[in-house]
């Protein structure tokens, strides 16, 4: 499947929720085969902003190839409204249904769930809320919220490292549990988001499955999935998903603001959803 071709801008437009308004995107699918509809739940804080020049090329790829993609700014990120400090991973998983809601309403066909990072743990606590069953298509996905919320953490440890030689007061952590916010990198980060994202998990949901579509970057030359995705994974095919799993070398682009491609990561993303992937290499 090709990325090249000209595609139609996208249609930028506020979604109207019970506590303002989401900005969203969304891509047109293009051609006179609709494939399905493919709902985008980005990752959390800085990285949102990191990732969306790989996420936009994947998008206008996807809608090339014949899928809706609506992507949303979640609560408190972006360009929606509302503060950081206002989010809470439900009122999160809230936007996510109304997102879903009117993606219904303007794409047909099969329901894709995509999740970068974070977003993925959103995007499997959401089908879990659906009635009808969904597809998943997983980027680099956390397996674990306290484990993505440890790594948000450390941020603050380092930014004190860098700015004044050394660490000193409270931890983040110690002050989340004591009921107090904390401010780490630019962002205000309450005890009821921490908690929320802390309890996240990406499990099965319990409903008739679906495919699963996972994809993971290295550096590497020769990249292999985790020994932990190779674990998580087997849970997946036990509950009967039919899992692609594949690991690319290519830029870790969550982690910084520079301008990455990752193209064998978009060709991979379409390959796969048109059921062309490989199983990916395993430890």
């Amino acid at each position: 499947m090709s990325l090249l071709g000209p595609v139609p801008l996208p249609q930028a437009f506020f979604l109207p929720t019970g506590s303002g308004q989401r900005f969203c995107l969304f891509h047109p699918p293009q051609g006179d085969v609709q494939r399905g509809g493919v709902l985008y739940l980005h990752p959390f804080a800085e990285e949102l902003n990191g990732t969306r020049r790989v996420v936009a090329q994947q998008a206008r790829a996807l809608a090339q190839a014949g899928y809706g993609v609506l992507q949303i700014d979640l609560l408190g990120c972006g360009d929606s409204e509302g503060d950081f400090a206002d989010a809470t991973w439900q009122a999160w998983l809230q936007d996510a249904l109304l997102a879903h809601r009117w993606l219904q309403e303007h794409a047909r066909g099969p329901l894709w769930l995509w999740g970068l990072r974070a977003g993925a743990l959103l995007a499997t606590a959401l089908a879990s809320e659906l009635a009808d069953p969904c597809h998943l298509l997983l980027w680099q996905p956390a397996i674990r919220g306290q484990q993505q919320l440890q790594q948000f953490l450390r941020l603050h440890t380092a930014s004190q490292w860098l700015g004044n030689g050394n660490a000193s007061g409270p931890p983040p952590a110690h002050l989340l549990d004591k009921g107090q916010s904390v401010d780490i990198a630019g962002y205000t980060l309450t005890p009821t988001l921490a908690q929320g994202l802390a309890a996240a998990r990406l499990q099965p949901p319990q409903k008739p499955p679906g495919r699963l579509v996972w994809l993971e970057l290295s550096a590497q030359a020769e990249p292999m999935l985790t020994p932990a995705s190779v674990q998580h994974l087997a849970l997946w095919r036990d509950a009967g998903w039919a899992v692609s799993a594949l690991a690319l070398t290519g830029p870790l682009f969550w982690q910084t603001v520079a301008h990455d491609e990752a193209p064998a990561l978009l060709q991979a993303t379409l390959d796969t959803l048109h059921g062309a992937g490989a199983q990916g290499k395993t430890p």
